[in-house]
């Protein structure tokens, strides 16, 4: 081989490991953060279902309003909530949920009210 061609070789190889490990915790992959777009008149997850132990939000406001996001447990208790994400900010939000069931996900913009509601499964790992 000769040494330009080892050069460029060298050079490609970071850059394909980094590739590599950015792709298996993507978000919206199984493994990775569970997108949400909130907007002023939506709540978008990527994926409405996880199994049971730690989940990640990555919240997006795309709306004109201050947003929050929150879980629900299947007895309408607060699991998590992020609240103040300003239009054009995003922010994650981790929680560890033990328990299998039927919660809810709910984006307040305007931080008013019920919210945007939309089901969320949590399944035994």
């Amino acid at each position: 081989m000769t040494r330009p061609a080892a050069l460029s070789l060298l050079a490609v190889t970071p850059l394909t490991l980094l590739t590599a490990c950015a792709e298996k915790g993507g978000d919206g992959g199984t493994s990775g953060a569970i997108s949400v777009r909130a907007a002023d008149d939506a709540c978008e997850l990527s994926r409405t279902s996880a199994p049971t132990g730690s989940i990640a939000f990555k919240i997006t406001n795309e709306g004109s309003k201050i947003t929050e996001f929150y879980l629900y447990s299947p007895d309408k208790k607060v699991v998590s909530e992020v609240e103040g994400i300003g239009p054009g900010i995003s922010r994650t939000m981790k929680v560890k949920v033990t328990k299998a069931g039927s919660y809810t996900t709910a984006c307040k913009p305007g931080m008013v009210g019920d919210g945007i509601r939309g089901g969320f499964s949590v399944t035994d790992k």
